[in-house]
């Protein structure tokens, strides 16, 4: 189902067509990570800490360098030294590059269990397998602290001397006057709130080869979500410059975010070096749990205030935020986006960035927006409860619109988050009655901030009238179909005449990170551009040879017409085969770094069951509703609302970290670790709201990661309407709800 507010017609924009790499990926062909194979490859491994804090005395790595079938081992130190302090030498954030280099290797410290220490690499993964078992680390232990509570309690250990109380930072947001704002509530809910700390579960573990030639050029091979900002970074962390190095970007299994940094790639690159040799190094599945970036766990008071009549007055948040080892949660987004589906005039956030020993986090899939959505939208709930108001009327009164006041303080600019509120109380689940009296039905919306960033593409038109497309985006969801229907739209041809590829580090301009939803929005702009600059060149040639004036040829639908001379056309094909004697080929380019990628709301109602004696929950129905901007491939936004709200039931329902006495990660493997299957659920319907993004040719807003955002509301908010019970912590597991139940 799709909503449109808009009147605009399109041909291959909004079509499903067949996705241009579904053939390589379901006979086998396309090539994954650990694919490579090379002459002369060699197997690299990684020693990693039994320990979740501890002080590195001394590394002895003598007897395994003895092993025949061993090349190189390295730890730390064969790494530049780096200064412990943030720079910006690279396009994004500063980067505090002891810290980077000293999660990929430890320097002085680990910092969670599983924190590599040492790197092998031998002819054989069985090898260095035994090589790792041959190194003697001596360790002095350290107490640990593994949630936020933990970490800033009075005694605590410190990860680091210069966070005091294990507090890397605190930030506040504010509009308006807060205690203002609640002195004029007559109603007040406040609440405390725990989520535990999840990963991404992506498929695919990470794997990384590099090859260090003699003449010191490196090329690596991975999969990533953007192959510049791995070289930029490896180039920080190994000292060599960016031209170093040649990233090939190899299909990617899954992302979710987790594969926005550097791990295995300068490690792989080092020990090509000393030995010579390309060397492959790939994780195991416990490897990727215990030692890559899960995010965060979280401790939150969070405060609403409103009138009997349901306006929201104030809102006050508390956000406590797990960074891991080093500084870094997600705390910053999810200030900026807990209660920007409303159009509240007086807020207060306080975020705190807070070190623990867990792994580094990394981003998750709108990262901290669902962990704040969860208390936010909870409270929601008991306020329309209290006032007697339809939960979804709620968020429509006090729904953020064109205009509304955002606690950062900009200005929204054309949103929909009304519409999906709208379409979600009109659809046919929200306005049929509950499959059973046992069960439970629960609302929640969500908001994204959605992002860009620079953005290349290349157009090559073929003597046949097909256009090969170059793009300098990771492909993480549906990118390469969704380019060239950019690029199709523009010239009027079909989708199947374009040839969409990403291209490596040194065959296509600077491009950034695939993540925050601005793949599709920069890319495809990005695509259209180059479209267009083709366009341009081909109505130069089409003049050329009907000898008039350029002014007198138009494009229409894939053809060239002559505006006077009605019996002058010629389709692009046509007009393709004329290149050779009319200059040559034509070559569409664009270079842009484009703002305004739109803003993402997304609203989402569930069915449930709770059985008192499990305290098991069953998903009965699902239906989530998005704004799109204008879903270019539906087939595509489908999907990603689907396995966004997939994501998001586990994470509400099974997903946690369970972190033994130790400090160590007790569930590191798919069997203990529990992602949701088809058998947990029901059929996901995908409402498609279409508010278009104005400030793109097409209307596209990002569409990757709102979904995520409202699931653990909506299921608390369901289970309290099945059994009378608010869940305040994540997840919610039958044990939680069995203790719930019973008072505990």
């Amino acid at each position: 189902m799709t909503t449109t507010h808009t009147n605009r017609e399109f041909t291959s924009v909004g079509s499903r067509p067949v996705r241009h790499d579904g053939f390589d990926k379901v006979t086998g062909k396309a090539l994954y990570g650990a694919d490579i194979d090379l002459p002369g490859l060699i197997h690299g491994k990684i020693l990693r800490s039994p320990h979740a804090h501890a002080k590195i005395l001394s590394i002895d790595t003598s007897e395994a360098k003895k092993l025949p079938d061993v090349h190189a081992v390295i730890t730390n130190h064969d790494f530049p030294t780096q200064e412990d302090k943030a720079v910006s030498k690279i396009p994004g954030p500063a980067i505090n590059l002891k810290q980077q280099t000293s999660n990929i290797l430890a320097s002085d410290k680990v910092l969670y269990k599983g924190h590599a220490v040492a790197a092998v690499a031998a002819n054989s993964p069985h090898a260095a397998e035994e090589a790792l078992a041959l190194i003697k680390v001596e360790y002095e232990q350290l107490s640990h602290v593994s949630t936020v509570e933990e970490a800033i309690s009075d005694g605590a250990p410190l990860l680091h001397d210069q966070y005091k109380n294990n507090i890397a930072s605190h930030d506040v947001l504010e509009i308006g006057d807060v205690d203002k704002g609640f002195n004029q509530a007559d109603l007040v809910v406040e609440r405390k709130f725990r989520t535990s700390t999840v990963h991404q579960g992506y498929i695919e573990p990470h794997s990384a080869t590099g090859w260090w030639t003699a003449n010191n050029k490196i090329t690596i091979w991975g999969s990533s979500q953007g192959h510049f900002p791995i070289r930029d970074r490896t180039s920080l962390v190994l000292g060599v410059p960016v031209s170093a190095i040649k990233v090939i970007p190899m299909e990617i299994g899954g992302g979710f975010g987790g594969k926005t940094t550097i791990y295995l790639e300068p490690v792989a690159a080092l020990l090509s070096k000393i030995t010579g040799y390309p060397v492959k190094i790939t994780m195991s599945r416990s490897e990727v749990l215990e030692a890559t970036g899960p995010t965060s766990g979280s401790y939150m008071k969070v405060k609403i205030g409103a009138t009997k009549d349901g306006k929201i007055t104030s809102a006050q948040a508390d956000l406590k935020f797990e960074a891991g080892a080093y500084p870094g949660s997600p705390v910053g987004a999810a200030s900026n986006c807990i209660f920007t589906p409303y159009a509240i005039e007086n807020v207060r956030i306080d975020g705190y960035d807070i070190v623990n020993n867990k792994p580094k986090t990394t981003a998750y899939r709108a990262p901290g927006a669902p962990i704040g959505a969860f208390a936010a939208e909870t409270l929601i709930d008991e306020l329309a409860e209290k006032t007697g108001i339809d939960p979804l009327d709620l968020r429509i009164m006090n729904g953020a619109k064109q205009g509304t006041t955002r606690v950062s303080g900009m200005n929204n600019p054309l949103i929909g988050c009304i519409e999906t509120f709208q379409t979600t109380k009109e659809h046919r689940h929200y306005q049929s009655p509950k499959s059973s009296k046992k069960s439970g039905r629960g609302v929640a919306g969500g908001f994204w901030i959605n992002g860009s960033g620079a953005a290349c593409a290349v157009a090559n038109v073929n003597f046949d009238g097909t256009v090969n497309l170059i793009i300098g985006s990771m492909d993480i969801g549906g990118l390469r179909p969704v380019a060239a229907q950019h690029v199709a739209e523009v010239l009027g041809i079909h989708v199947d005449d374009v040839n969409p590829q990403v291209g490596d580090t040194e065959t296509i301009g600077y491009t950034s990170m695939t993540g925050g939803s601005g793949g599709a929005f920069k890319t495809g702009w990005a695509s259209y551009e180059a479209a267009q600059d083709v366009k341009r060149q081909m109505l130069e040639r089409a003049a050329e040879v009907w000898e008039t004036s350029l002014d007198d040829i138009e494009l229409e639908n894939g053809v060239f017409i002559h505006s006077s001379d009605t019996e002058l056309k010629m389709s692009f094909k046509e007009l393709a085969g004329h290149l050779p004697e009319t200059g040559g080929p034509v070559v569409g380019r664009a270079n842009l770094d484009p703002r305004g990628p739109g803003s993402a709301f997304a609203a989402h109602v569930v069915d449930l069951e709770v059985d008192i004696e499990t305290g098991k929950v069953t998903i009965l129905r699902y239906t989530a509703a998005q704004d799109a901007g204008k879903a270019i491939h539906p087939s595509y936004v489908e999907g990603q609302i689907q396995g966004g709200a997939v994501q998001g039931i586990g994470w509400a329902l099974n997903e946690e970290y369970f972190i033994n006495d130790s400090g160590g990660m007790a569930n590191a493997s798919l069997l203990d670790y529990r992602m949701p299957t088809s058998l947990d659920l029901p059929m996901i319907e995908a409402l498609i709201v279409e508010v278009p993004n104005p400030l793109h040719p097409y209307g596209v807003r990002g569409v990757g990661e709102v979904a995520i955002v409202p699931p653990m509301a909506a299921i608390a908010n369901a289970i309290y309407d099945a059994i009378g019970i608010r869940m305040t912590e994540l997840p919610m597991n039958p044990a939680a709800i069995r203790k719930a139940i019973n008072g505990e």
